[in-house]
């Protein structure tokens, strides 16, 4: 990967771009979430709380958004990583890893033990590539109710629960 992107906070002008990303990194999932879920994307007032929050930042080309990684707090305050999507056309470039590196260095640097997320089982771009991040898969008899919550409303939105996994990365400090 060359020195082409850089990783920054991200700004109210780096907003818009959002949705265009989740919509081209979501086609990657055609065949295993529902269209629906293919569809939807993150209303902007909830990446504009994580951006004042310091929660949300961009991977840019030029000073162009083509990926994104946001984290959520969790009721408990524990961090979560509630989403990271490069667009397809800036895959491959090491963007994923970089994003998820920034997610759990901000994990570290705020005094939190571990960020956990949740990801397909099978897909070999999400819980292999997560492994590879550091992150280990949670066994389904150690969630919490807060990660079984997420669980539980990621198959309302039509998201099979045996096929997705929860994960957490373990700050070394």
């Amino acid at each position: 990967m060359g020195s082409a992107y850089r990783i920054i906070e991200a700004r109210e002008r780096d907003l818009p771009f959002l949705p265009v990303i989740e919509l081209a990194a979501a086609r990657l999932l055609v065949g295993h979430a529902s269209e629906s879920v293919l569809t939807e994307t993150t209303d902007l007032d909830h990446f504009r709380d994580a951006q004042a929050s310091g929660r949300l930042w961009v991977a840019l080309t030029a000073e162009t958004p083509v990926g994104f990684v946001h984290i959520s707090l969790l009721g408990s305050g524990a961090p979560h990583l509630e989403e990271i999507d490069v667009h397809p056309s800036h895959g491959r470039q090491g963007l994923g890893r970089r994003l998820v590196a920034t997610a759990c260095d901000w994990t570290s640097r705020n005094g939190h033990r571990s960020i956990t997320l949740t990801t397909f089982r099978e897909i070999p771009f999400n819980m292999r590539f997560y492994a590879s991040c550091g992150f280990a898969e949670v066994r389904p008899a150690d969630l919490d109710a807060e990660l079984a919550d997420i669980i539980a409303n990621e198959a309302r939105r039509g998201l099979a629960p045996e096929r997705r996994v929860v994960m957490r990365w373990q700050s070394p400090i």
